[in-house]
């Protein structure tokens, strides 16, 4: 099954700590993957960011907000306990525990409250979220959703901008995730060919120790199976091993499975992994916030 929300895991994390024992947050996941009878790949599946699992993300926030709550405690750096709170929790025998459920607790809403900036000594309550998503993965959800707007708007430009536009901006972007060598080797190498489904040939380093061979269609309609076997050809005829095919708009499947019965290594790239590429190497957009998510960093507090 799926990874259950941090919200889900709050009851049975809670029912897992009524033994009264210390229990670290390993010995709390395990058991709460038995309990969801959860696979190996369900407990392999990261956050957007790629740097924690999923699993371990909710289960920590799950933790987080009943402790917040009173109902566990952190005993020593990752070990929690139950307090009599959450035992008297457990004898009311409730069917869910959520944020909204947890909102009866005087710390929690403590925790939840942010204050005005200004004298005043009145306090608001941060909004109740009806989300799944723990914090971290709300945050990461906003961050994708704003980056699949910009990709979409990049693609607009790109598509109403001039020809030669494009070519430098494919220039660009080699150039800028480490191919090509100078900018001025990489601009005499698009375009110079023109010949046989070949629109330019780059070096893959800045030694010129194997070469890239390109195509670049600023096409509105997806790009089939007879424009990659045309680029294909081009490839064995001049013996190249690698080569780039490059679309603001999308392949096909066959073009996908064309692209994979030839000799030379052929990489397919569309209108929304260019613009992708564009936006993880900084290139036609520009900075305009940094959020930073920063935890507890536990080798500051061991005791020598």
């Amino acid at each position: 099954m799926a990874v259950p929300d941090y919200q889900t895991l709050m009851l049975p994390l809670l029912r897992f700590h009524a033994d009264g024992s210390v229990h670290s947050l390993q010995e709390a996941m395990d058991a709460l993957a038995r309990e969801f009878k959860l696979t190996e790949e369900d407990l392999r599946v990261l956050l957007p960011s790629g740097r924690q699992t999923a699993f371990r993300n909710r289960v920590s926030w799950a933790r987080t907000y009943m402790s917040k709550a009173g109902l566990l405690v952190t005993v020593k750096r990752g070990h929690c306990s139950i307090t009599k709170n959450g035992m008297k929790v457990l004898a009311d025998n409730p069917a869910r525990i959520d944020a909204r459920y947890l909102r009866q607790f005087p710390s929690f809403i403590q925790f939840q409250e942010s204050k005005h900036e200004s004298d005043s000594t009145e306090t608001t309550p941060l909004p109740l979220s009806e989300t799944k998503e723990s914090p971290e993965e709300q945050i990461e959800s906003a961050h994708t959703q704003l980056t699949r707007a910009l990709a979409g708007e990049l693609l607009t430009r790109i598509q109403t901008s001039a020809p030669d536009f494009f070519e430098r901006l494919v220039v660009e972007l080699l150039l800028k995730m480490g191919y090509g060598g100078s900018r001025q080797d990489a601009g005499r190498a698009i375009g110079r060919s023109g010949d046989g489904g070949i629109d330019g040939i780059i070096n893959e380093d800045r030694l010129g120790l194997d070469s890239i061979y390109l195509q670049a269609k600023r096409w509105e309609n997806p790009v089939g199976r007879p424009e990659i076997q045309k680029f294909a050809g081009a490839l064995a005829e001049h013996r190249a091993k690698k080569g780039v095919f490059i679309t603001t708009s999308t392949f096909t499947k066959e073009a996908h499975a064309s692209a994979m019965k030839h000799d030379a290594r052929i990489v397919l790239i569309d209108g929304e992994k260019l613009a992708t590429l564009m936006i993880d190497h900084g290139l036609g957009v520009t900075l305009e916030a940094t959020y930073e998510v920063k935890r507890i960093d536990s080798d500051y507090f061991t005791e020598e």
